[in-house]
C-alpha cells in the first residue's frame, strides 16, 4: 500500500510538470559508494565478471535516468579499488585486503572506459584522511603505510585517521592522487565532506603533538587546522592542473559552511556541526582563491527543515560561488525510507530540483546514492526519466580551464526502408581529441535553434547516429561537436 501511494503521488506531480524543459547544460550525477559495499560491488568476494555486470547495470540506469556523470569512491580508507603502487587492494572487492580481483582486471580502468562509452563523466572520489574504519583492527598488510608509519595516525571515535597536521601526510596523499591523475583517464578528482573528522562531544581530536611541533606562528589551534587543509587543497589544485590541465577538482562539503550565529556571512541555519568550525574546511576560501573547479554541498535536508532549511541553504550557496560551478547534492537515499511524510514520494526531490533550476548560479544536481535507483522506491526511476530529466544535457563549461570550441561537423542524412534516419558526419580534429557529438532534431517547418534542450535528442561518440522515427519523414537535423571540457562547436549544416 505504501509503495502504491508513493507511485500515485509521484505520477500526479509528474503530470503537472510534464511540459517543463530542463536546462540544456546541467551536471547530473550519482554517487557510487564502495565503503561498506553501499553501492558497488553489492558484496565482497564477487568474481570479476559479476562485479563488471553490476557496474554496467548501474551505468545503464544512470543513463536511462538522464545522468551524465558518476562520482565513484575509489579510495575509501587508505586502500584502492584500482592497482595502486602504494596502497592495498580494498577488501570491499575481494573480501580480503590486498587481494586483487579474480580473474584479474583493473576496476578503475574498466569503470572509466564503460562510463565514457556512454558519454558519462567519471569523477574519482578519494577520502583523504580516513585510514581504518575500525581503529582496533588493522586489516592492511605489513608493508602498508598504516604499519610502516604508525606515527602518522591518530585514533578518534573508534576510527583511525591520518594526522592532517603532518607535512609528510600531505605529501603522501598528494602522491596518491597524482598517481591516479597520471595513469588513468579520469575527468575529475573529487573529495566529499570528510576532512578533519566530525566532532565528538567533549572529546578533543588528539593532535596536540603535531600542533606543538608545527604550529609556527599560530596561537589558535582551529586556525592552524584550517590552514593544514588549505595547504593540501591549494597544493593539489596546482599539481592536478600541472599534471593534466583538463582534470577538474571538485569538493562536496557538508551542507552548512557556518551558522549566522557564529558569522554574519553564514547561513540562517542551526547546524550542529559546520565545515568551518568543526571539519576545518574553509570551502568559501577555496572558491575565492580558485583552488577548486566546482562545489557540490550535500543539502540532504528537506524544504522547511527547522535547523537546516534546503531553501535557505540553496540561497546561501548560490550567493557564495565566486565564479566556480555550483551543484546541489540531494539526499535521494531518503525517498520511500525516511519516516518523514515529505520523503514518502518523489515530490520533495522534484521540488528541490525545480527550485535549484530557478536559482542563479546553480548548474546541476548529484544524487546520493546509486543504490536508490536499484530500489526504485516511489517510482523514482520513472520520475527521473519522465519528469526531471526529460532531455539529455550537456555538462556545464569551465572556461577558466578551457573555452576553445572544436570545429563544426559536416553532416549527411540518409533514410532506410524501415524509417530509420542515418546521420553521418565528419569533423576536422587535428589534435585527435576524444570528441562527443550532440544530435538535434527539428520538424520540417521548425526554426533551427540549439539554445535550449527542446530539440536535443542524444549525445554520442563516433561519427554516426541512427534515429528510428517509426516511418516519419520531414525531420531536419544538425550536429555539434563537444570537446573534453564540453565546449560546443557551431552547428553543422542542416540535413534531412
Amino acid at each position: 500500500m505504501r509503495k502504491l501511494l508513493c507511485l500515485l503521488m509521484s505520477l500526479a506531480f509528474m503530470s503537472m510538470n510534464a511540459q517543463n524543459i530542463p536546462p540544456k547544460r546541467e551536471f547530473r550525477a550519482a554517487w557510487i559508494a564502495t565503503v561498506g559495499n553501499i553501492d558497488w560491488p553489492s558484496k565482497q568476494g564477487l568474481d570479476a565478471e559479476t562485479q563488471k555486470s553490476e557496474f554496467k547495470a548501474i551505468l545503464n540506469q544512470c543513463k536511462k535516468n538522464g545522468l551524465n556523470a558518476v562520482i565513484v569512491q575509489i579510495r575509501p580508507s587508505a586502500d584502492a579499488l584500482y592497482e595502486s603502487p602504494y596502497e592495498n587492494w580494498s577488501h570491499y572487492l575481494s573480501g580480503k585486503q590486498g587481494q586483487a580481483p579474480s580473474p584479474y582486471y583493473d576496476p578503475l580502468t574498466f569503470m572509466i572506459e564503460e562510463a565514457h562509452k556512454q558519454c558519462i563523466e567519471f569523477h574519482a572520489w578519494f577520502n583523504p584522511y580516513r585510514a581504518l574504519v575500525d581503529a582496533n583492527k588493522n586489516i592492511h598488510t605489513k608493508d602498508h603505510v598504516t604499519w610502516q608509519h604508525p606515527e602518522w595516525f591518530l585514533n578518534y571515535g573508534g576510527k583511525r585517521y591520518f594526522d592532517p597536521g603532518l607535512p609528510e601526510v600531505r605529501e603522501y596523499f598528494t602522491k596518491i592522487v597524482l598517481d591516479v591523475v597520471k595513469r588513468y583517464d579520469i575527468d575529475a578528482v573529487h573529495f566529499d565532506d570528510y576532512f578533519y573528522p566530525y566532532r565528538i562531544a567533549n572529546i578533543e581530536f588528539p593532535d596536540a603533538k603535531s600542533y606543538a611541533k608545527y604550529k609556527g606562528d599560530f596561537t589558535n589551534k582551529d586556525d592552524w587546522r584550517r590552514h593544514n587543509v588549505d595547504v593540501l587543497i591549494e597544493g593539489l589544485s596546482k599539481k592536478i592542473k600541472q599534471t593534466k590541465p583538463t582534470v577538474k577538482f571538485g569538493i562536496s562539503p557538508f551542507g552548512v559552511w557556518r551558522n549566522y550565529s557564529k558569522d554574519v556571512e553564514g547561513s540562517h541555519t542551526n547546524g550542529g556541526q559546520t565545515n568551518y568550525d568543526d571539519l576545518y574546511a574553509d570551502i568559501v576560501l577555496w572558491m575565492k582563491k580558485g583552488w577548486i573547479d566546482y562545489v557540490l554541498p550535500q543539502l540532504y535536508w528537506e524544504i522547511g527543515h527547522k535547523a537546516a532549511d534546503y531553501t535557505e541553504l540553496l540561497r546561501w550557496w548560490s550567493e557564495h560561488t565566486y565564479g566556480r560551478n555550483f551543484y546541489i547534492g540531494h539526499g535521494l537515499y531518503q525517498v520511500g525510507v525516511s519516516t518523514k511524510a515529505c520523503w514518502r514520494s518523489m515530490n520533495e526531490i522534484e521540488s528541490q530540483v525545480a527550485a535549484a533550476r530557478k536559482t542563479k548560479n546553480v548548474s546541476g544536481s548529484a544524487y546520493y546514492s546509486a543504490n536508490a535507483f536499484k530500489k526504485n522506491l516511489c517510482g523514482l526511476n520513472y520520475t527521473m526519466q519522465d519528469n526531471i530529466n526529460t532531455r539529455p544535457a550537456l555538462l556545464p563549461q569551465m572556461p577558466w580551464i578551457d573555452h576553445e570550441a572544436p570545429d563544426a561537423p559536416e553532416l549527411k542524412v540518409t533514410d532506410s526502408k524501415d524509417g530509420t534516419h542515418l546521420l553521418r558526419w565528419t569533423v576536422k580534429n587535428p589534435s585527435k581529441e576524444d570528441l562527443q557529438f550532440a544530435v538535434y532534431r527539428f520538424a520540417a517547418n521548425e526554426k533551427i535553434s540549439i539554445s535550449s534542450s527542446a530539440n536535443l535528442i542524444d549525445i554520442v561518440h563516433g561519427s554516426s547516429y541512427s534515429d528510428n522515427t517509426m516511418g516519419k519523414s520531414g525531420y531536419k537535423y544538425v550536429v555539434t561537436a563537444l570537446d573534453r571540457l564540453h565546449n560546443e562547436s557551431d552547428m553543422s549544416n542542416s540535413a534531412e
